[in-house]
């Protein structure tokens, strides 16, 4: 069956929620925004694009950090309203310089910094 970007349900402006895992460790590394044309592109270029809400442009991951997302596979979900983009992940995918961008935990009504900074 060929995939239909059409399929996919987006929200009222025209966005799904990415989750993006690393494809080895499985570790969850962050969630962005991804429009029809920029998951058209992810699947046509293999860099992962993201939907930026703030520049209202693409963002391709790591096209200016040299922090890049390459796609390993990419899966729809079961209400087919969210995306779980499989990746090898080049330094940190997060903005502040760490792995992950779930850096915090709740832990007995604390928040707790679990991942430091990567140099």
């Amino acid at each position: 069956m060929t995939f239909d970007p059409a399929s996919l349900k987006f929200d009222a402006d025209g966005l799904i929620p990415c989750i993006a895992q690393d494809h080895a460790s499985g570790e969850v590394l962050m969630m962005a925004w991804m429009n029809a044309a920029s998951v058209a592109k992810t699947l046509e270029t293999g860099k992962v694009t993201y939907w930026s809400r703030s520049r209202q442009a693409f963002w391709v991951k790591g096209e200016t950090s040299g922090h890049l997302q390459s796609l390993v596979e990419l899966r729809v979900d079961c209400d087919r309203d969210a995306l779980l983009a499989l990746v090898t992940q080049e330094g940190p995918a997060c903005h502040t310089n760490r792995r992950s961008c779930f850096y915090t935990a709740i832990r007995a009504g604390d928040e707790v910094e679990i991942l430091q900074p990567m140099v």
